[in-house]
């Protein structure tokens, strides 16, 4: 019969000379008979040579900490205003970023309106003077190439910047309404550049301390914006999108 066979199981710990880390090793000893073993079975013998101990190492946990951990400066308001923060874009408008979006597109949109309602509460006033006098001294001097009576595009401006304005500032089809805005502003930016050019610009001083077609150019600016980007929170076009959406936010 086989001799006696011994089973050790012992663990080893061991601590690694980095600091903040250390490793545990197990390592089973598997311990056989050193002698030569004899089997007797049906009148043969049988002799197993002498084995060695082997040495089976099934486990080892590394673990490490950062003792500086607890020493790590954190981030105050100062910090991000004069820090590397000063100089980053925020490429994601969304939670606080998205803010500012609401009152500069609500006050746009309210400003805009009374631009659509010469000679009048509501827009295309026809036979008042203040609706004449667009036609007569901006539709037809400087927009005459349109197909069309000027009387019709006088009443297209004037709807476009009346409904498109309370649109806009409701967030409701903002897309839409902010590209019919953007039309109608850079049509008053042509019309100012070509009736009293670029007045001196970027170092000119003009008598009411602003270029003619300063207005209309930045309004454009934030009607692109939001072309691109969308009404933004607190609109009609935020709540629409939320019930028929299904993307996974």
């Amino acid at each position: 019969m086989l001799s006696k066979t011994s089973f050790i199981l012992s663990t080893l710990v061991v601590l690694s000379p980095c600091v903040g880390s250390f490793s545990i090793t197990r390592t089973h000893l598997v311990q056989q008979p050193k002698a030569s073993s004899l089997s007797t079975s049906g009148g043969i013998v049988t002799r197993f040579p002498p084995t060695k101990s082997i040495r089976k190492c099934d486990t080892r946990i590394a673990m490490s900490s950062n003792p500086n951990e607890d020493d790590v400066k954190k981030e105050t308001t100062w910090d991000r205003i004069t820090g590397p923060k000063l100089f980053k874009t925020v490429t994601n408008w969304e939670g606080i970023h998205s803010v500012p979006l609401v009152p500069l597109r609500i006050a746009t949109g309210l400003l805009m309106i009374h631009h659509g309602s010469e000679g009048g509460v509501g827009p295309a006033n026809f036979g008042t003077p203040e609706f004449q006098g667009f036609v007569d001294y901006i539709i037809k001097p400087h927009f005459g190439f349109l197909p069309g009576s000027p009387e019709l595009w006088s009443a297209i401006h004037d709807y476009a910047e009346f409904y498109g304005g309370i649109l806009f500032a409701l967030g409701f089809l903002t897309r839409p309404a902010a590209l019919s805005l953007l039309v109608t502003m850079f049509s008053a930016v042509y019309f100012h550049l070509s009736s009293t050019g670029l007045q001196g610009f970027p170092l000119g001083h003009v008598s009411n301390y602003s270029y003619d077609f300063e207005e209309p150019l930045l309004y454009s600016l934030i009607f692109l914006t939001f072309w691109f980007n969308g009404a933004g929170p607190l609109s009609v076009d935020s709540v629409i999108y939320e019930a028929i959406s299904e993307e996974d936010e």
